[in-house]
Protein backbone atom coordinates (compact mmCIF):
# COMPACT_ATOMS: atom_id res chain seq x y z
CA UNK A 1 0.00 0.00 0.00
CA UNK A 2 1.16 3.52 -0.93
CA UNK A 3 0.32 6.52 0.44
CA UNK A 4 1.62 9.77 -0.85
CA UNK A 5 2.72 12.22 2.08
CA UNK A 6 1.89 15.43 0.20
CA UNK A 7 -1.55 14.30 -0.67
CA UNK A 8 -4.77 16.12 -0.14
CA UNK A 9 -8.06 14.35 1.34
CA UNK A 10 -10.67 14.16 -0.62
CA UNK A 11 -13.90 16.25 0.13
CA UNK A 12 -17.00 15.44 -1.19
CA UNK A 13 -19.36 18.38 -3.50
CA UNK A 14 -22.07 18.39 -1.17
CA UNK A 15 -25.15 17.80 -3.07
CA UNK A 16 -28.66 17.30 -2.71
CA UNK A 17 -28.21 13.47 -3.18
CA UNK A 18 -25.69 13.36 0.06
CA UNK A 19 -27.86 15.18 1.89
CA UNK A 20 -31.41 14.16 0.99
CA UNK A 21 -33.73 11.64 2.60
CA UNK A 22 -33.84 10.24 -0.88
CA UNK A 23 -30.95 8.99 -1.43
CA UNK A 24 -29.41 5.35 -1.32
CA UNK A 25 -27.18 5.05 2.01
CA UNK A 26 -24.18 2.27 2.43
CA UNK A 27 -23.97 1.24 5.67
CA UNK A 28 -20.86 -0.49 6.08
CA UNK A 29 -20.10 -2.75 9.38
CA UNK A 30 -16.78 -4.16 10.23
CA UNK A 31 -17.04 -7.21 13.26
CA UNK A 32 -13.89 -8.05 15.15
CA UNK A 33 -14.55 -11.55 16.80
CA UNK A 34 -13.51 -12.02 20.58
CA UNK A 35 -10.54 -14.26 20.43
CA UNK A 36 -12.48 -17.44 21.96
CA UNK A 37 -15.52 -17.35 19.88
CA UNK A 38 -17.14 -19.97 19.38
CA UNK A 39 -16.90 -21.04 15.27
CA UNK A 40 -20.64 -21.99 14.88
CA UNK A 41 -21.40 -18.72 16.80
CA UNK A 42 -19.75 -16.64 14.34
CA UNK A 43 -21.45 -18.73 11.44
CA UNK A 44 -25.03 -17.78 13.12
CA UNK A 45 -24.14 -14.01 13.19
CA UNK A 46 -23.48 -14.51 9.43
CA UNK A 47 -26.09 -16.59 8.92
CA UNK A 48 -28.46 -13.73 10.90
CA UNK A 49 -27.10 -10.67 9.45
CA UNK A 50 -27.61 -11.86 5.94
CA UNK A 51 -30.78 -12.68 6.58
CA UNK A 52 -32.13 -9.17 7.67
CA UNK A 53 -32.36 -8.12 3.56
CA UNK A 54 -35.55 -10.60 4.04
CA UNK A 55 -37.19 -9.27 7.33
CA UNK A 56 -36.45 -5.76 7.27
CA UNK A 57 -37.99 -3.30 4.38
CA UNK A 58 -36.10 -0.66 2.91
CA UNK A 59 -32.70 -2.94 2.44
CA UNK A 60 -31.83 -2.95 -1.24
CA UNK A 61 -28.77 -5.31 -0.74
CA UNK A 62 -26.96 -7.19 1.68
CA UNK A 63 -23.07 -8.55 0.90
CA UNK A 64 -20.91 -9.62 2.89
CA UNK A 65 -17.73 -11.25 3.12
CA UNK A 66 -14.59 -12.51 5.46
CA UNK A 67 -11.40 -10.48 4.89
CA UNK A 68 -8.73 -12.03 2.88
CA UNK A 69 -6.72 -9.00 2.23
CA UNK A 70 -2.74 -9.47 1.95
CA UNK A 71 -1.97 -6.21 3.13
CA UNK A 72 -2.07 -7.14 6.89
CA UNK A 73 -4.01 -4.10 7.51
CA UNK A 74 -7.57 -5.52 9.05
CA UNK A 75 -7.10 -4.57 12.83
CA UNK A 76 -7.80 -7.74 13.55
CA UNK A 77 -11.51 -7.05 11.67
CA UNK A 78 -12.33 -10.40 9.81
CA UNK A 79 -16.04 -9.31 8.82
CA UNK A 80 -17.32 -7.09 6.29
CA UNK A 81 -20.62 -6.31 5.75
CA UNK A 82 -22.29 -4.02 3.20
CA UNK A 83 -26.25 -3.25 3.68
CA UNK A 84 -27.90 -0.64 0.59
CA UNK A 85 -30.88 1.15 1.94
CA UNK A 86 -33.32 2.58 -0.08
CA UNK A 87 -32.99 6.15 1.76
CA UNK A 88 -32.00 7.88 4.86
CA UNK A 89 -35.80 6.90 6.43
CA UNK A 90 -34.97 3.11 5.46
CA UNK A 91 -31.77 3.14 7.43
CA UNK A 92 -33.42 5.21 10.36
CA UNK A 93 -36.47 2.39 10.53
CA UNK A 94 -33.74 -0.37 10.42
CA UNK A 95 -31.94 0.84 13.50
CA UNK A 96 -34.40 -0.01 15.95
CA UNK A 97 -35.49 -2.60 14.03
CA UNK A 98 -36.81 -5.58 17.04
CA UNK A 99 -35.41 -7.86 13.91
CA UNK A 100 -32.47 -5.86 14.12
CA UNK A 101 -31.99 -5.62 17.69
CA UNK A 102 -32.51 -9.35 17.72
CA UNK A 103 -29.24 -9.72 15.75
CA UNK A 104 -27.45 -7.77 18.20
CA UNK A 105 -28.55 -9.58 21.17
CA UNK A 106 -26.72 -12.96 19.33
CA UNK A 107 -23.76 -10.84 17.84
CA UNK A 108 -22.84 -8.88 21.36
CA UNK A 109 -21.85 -11.52 23.70
CA UNK A 110 -19.24 -12.66 20.70
CA UNK A 111 -18.07 -9.34 19.50
CA UNK A 112 -14.66 -8.17 20.33
CA UNK A 113 -14.87 -4.87 18.49
CA UNK A 114 -17.03 -3.04 15.29
CA UNK A 115 -16.59 -0.34 13.15
CA UNK A 116 -19.73 1.45 11.30
CA UNK A 117 -19.24 3.84 8.62
CA UNK A 118 -22.29 5.09 6.52
CA UNK A 119 -22.29 7.42 2.96
CA UNK A 120 -24.13 8.14 -0.22
CA UNK A 121 -22.72 6.46 -2.87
Amino acid sequence: MYLESSAKPYKAKETATNTSSKGEIRHVVCFKFKEDADPAKIRQVEREFAALKGKISGIRSLEWGKNNSPEGLNKGFTHCFIVTFENEKARTAYLPHPDHKAFVSILKPILDDVFVIDFNP
